[in-house]
């Protein structure tokens, strides 16, 4: 049977404005960081420059996949379902070992594989779930899974508790996961058809919701036969003599390579975009978790002086417009500042749209204080213009600018405190931000995709 792996030309175009897109937000982010490093404002914590470290790592490692147009699948299941003879079966030679005892594999292994086109496929084989050391293993198949691509999960029967619970932990890597159904050639027609039936009933997600029927796709899962077993056949001589030979039948996995490229060929490098988007929007939050903690002190000093410029520069103006126009500046430049002390990228333009947020989900609070700032700014101007030698009109100024003074210092203080919950969080903004580019490809998926699904499981 002959495999193809030939995109269409519009499909060919869109996936490669998907990979450009994830490459120029790769690239973006670790320009920003490497600039950061490189002008001192990381190298000037040490410490916190080692705790980044491996973030930075993880962007450089998924741009130089990028480039290399390397697709990883991963293959998981429990002990003895046939993972490394499925693996095998791909490539066409038998190089993965695979035996009848429990636990042959013990730790990932990784070899390529190149179906056709440009793309490169990287096959990882993995331990079995329930072998011992159980939290060492469930950290390596996490680690192995945010890693993949796509996601073999390979059975070899009706499936388990023990397996239904490993495959709910691997769906919420987020990954396109195609089910294995192998060794079919030791079930009659009859119970084979019943187990897949089965098979499809826990996809559709009927025990506990976990999939939406119309999300489900004829390549999600498929049967095959990796390392059929030896058969016992009779052999008739010329001469009369009979005599009993074992052969082994030609592996079963025609469907599963086919429902690969199928998959390679319709959303292939978009799948490789969106994954080293995910991985590189979760290092950016994780940047930016770790340098928040490290520079709260630093942080705090910060939102207090500009409260304090703040609540100066307002309460003495005379000039209610730009008491406003002043405290918006300072609001601004204090967003700014916390960026720049977080190593977190952030033009005006992003700060103006952070504080417009800030503003807007203050359940009106800080709006409140503007306006009555500016209701205080009037009466202290007329108070001002008024005041000439008369005590009383220099008294009402003073006690105005107080009021005042103190509403735009306890004003700057909430932005600060609200803008390091928003910078954490939205370190990924940005026409080229890792979220931006996300949301740009899912939303131009189409619904007979594997990746559809993944809109409402990224929650973008």
């Amino acid at each position: 049977m002959a495999f193809t792996l030939s995109p269409s030309h519009t499909s060919r175009n869109l996936q490669e404005t998907h990979l450009n897109r994830a490459r120029a937000s790769l690239r973006q982010a670790i320009s920003w960081y490497g600039y950061l490093r490189k002008s001192g404002q990381v190298s000037a914590k040490p410490e916190l420059a080692s705790l980044v470290k491996p973030e930075i790592e993880i962007l450089s490692d998924a741009l130089n996949k990028l480039d290399g147009n390397v697709v990883r699948i991963a293959a998981f299941g429990l002990v003895s379902r046939g993972k490394s003879a499925v693996l095998n079966s791909l490539l066409g030679e038998k190089i993965l070992q695979t035996g009848p005892l429990n636990g042959v594999t013990q730790w990932p292994r990784s070899l390529r594989w190149q179906p056709g086109g440009k793309i490169i496929v990287e096959l990882i084989d993995t331990p079995g779930l329930d072998e011992i050391e159980g939290e060492t293993r469930a950290q390596m198949a996490r680690d192995v899974a945010q890693q993949a691509d796509l996601i073999l999960f390979v059975v070899s029967g009706d499936i388990t508790k023990t397996e239904y619970q490993a495959f709910l932990e691997l769906r919420k890597s987020q990954k396109p996961l195609i089910l294995v159904f192998n060794k079919i050639d030791l079930y009659p027609d009859t119970d084979r058809n019943k187990i897949y039936q089965n098979l499809q009933r826990l996809s559709v997600g009927n025990t506990q919701g976990v999939f939406n029927k119309q999300d489900i796709l004829p390549d999600e899962i498929v049967m095959v036969a990796a390392e059929p077993a030896g058969m016992e056949v009779r052999v008739e001589y010329p001469d009369g003599r009979v005599s009993y030979e074992w052969e082994t039948p030609p592996p079963q996995v025609e469907e599963l390579k086919q429902t690969i490229l199928n998959i390679l060929n319709r959303e292939g490098r978009s799948l490789l975009a969106l994954n080293a988007l995910v991985q590189a929007r979760d290092a950016e939050a994780k940047i930016a978790e770790k340098t928040i903690n490290y520079r709260q002190q630093e942080a705090e000093e910060i939102i207090w002086k500009f409260a304090k410029y703040k609540a100066v520069a307002v309460g003495l103006n005379p000039v209610a417009f730009l008491d406003i126009i002043g405290g918006l500046v300072t609001d601004l430049a204090l967003i700014r500042s916390l960026a720049r002390l977080y190593s977190l990228p952030m033009t005006s333009y992003e700060a103006g749209k952070l504080l417009q947020t800030i503003l807007f989900s203050s359940g009106g609070l800080l709006l409140g204080e503007i306006t009555s700032g500016l209701m205080l700014g009037m009466g202290k101007s007329t108070a001002a213009i008024a005041s000439g030698e008369n005590p009383l009109n220099i008294t009402t100024f003073g006690f105005s600018a107080v009021i005042q003074g103190g509403i735009a210092g306890y004003g700057a203080y909430t932005i600060g405190k609200a803008a390091q919950v928003y910078l954490e969080k939205g370190c990924t903004w940005g026409q080229f931000g890792a979220s931006t580019v996300i949301q740009e490809i899912l939303s131009q998926v189409d619904k007979n995709t594997i990746l559809y699904r993944l809109k409402s499981e990224l929650r973008i």
